[in-house]
């Protein structure tokens, strides 16, 4: 039931603006991007909507990693602050961030990056202070699952109604999550965060 959404010979299906033609490239298998695209909207999104779906995505990053300060996020999705309530950092390897934006919609990102968290979060939602403790807490990842900088990495999405479950490299690291506001039908974005990275076999279910 599965369909490809990225076909490794050219990137139809996808809409790809003027100033992003020499950046988002089919590369045979890999879906690449340089991090530098010129288009006003600099991210890759699909030409079809979709609603209830799981999507399989394989990524990796491609730029040597580089140390780099990092908020130190706590379980319950709170950042680790100090007595004089400031966030408390890391120093760690670090080659990108990006993501997979939901239903065109930017806020409902499962982010690909390089914090301890580890990828698979959903950053706008877990941010946002304005959202209920066990919400912000549930789109915080149990583990971090993400395979060495530069190795390929495999997320499942599964997003049913306002509910989304993400699994990273075979765990769950997000479980039946609420999305408050989630459009219900959008089409699939992968992040431009000015980081170099590469997709593979991406495909898509209709539930």
């Amino acid at each position: 039931g599965f369909e490809s959404i990225y076909t490794g010979v050219d990137l139809s299906g996808w809409v790809v603006p003027e100033g992003s033609r020499d950046h988002w490239r089919a590369n045979d298998w890999k879906l690449s991007y340089d991090g530098k695209s010129k288009a006003e909207e600099k991210h890759l999104w699909t030409e079809k909507s979709y609603e209830d779906f799981i999507l399989i995505c394989d990524w990796r990053w491609t730029e040597k990693p580089s140390k780099r300060e990092f908020p130190i996020v706590l379980p319950n999705g709170d950042y680790a602050k100090n007595g004089q309530g400031k966030r408390l950092t890391e120093e760690l390897p670090a080659a990108g961030d990006s993501g997979i934006f939901l239903r065109g919609n930017t806020k409902s990102q499962v982010n690909i990056w390089n914090w301890s968290i580890g990828s698979g979060e959903v950053y706008g939602y877990r941010n946002d202070e304005k959202n209920a403790p066990e919400i912000r807490a549930a789109l915080t990842p149990r583990i971090k699952a993400d395979n060495a900088i530069g190795k390929w990495n495999r997320f499942i999405i599964t997003l049913i109604g306002d509910k989304l479950t993400v699994k990273l490299n075979g765990i769950i690291v997000i479980e039946n999550a609420a999305l408050p506001g989630i459009p219900a039908m959008g089409p699939i974005g992968l992040q431009h965060h000015g980081d170099p990275i590469e997709f593979a076999s991406v495909y898509i279910k209709n539930l």
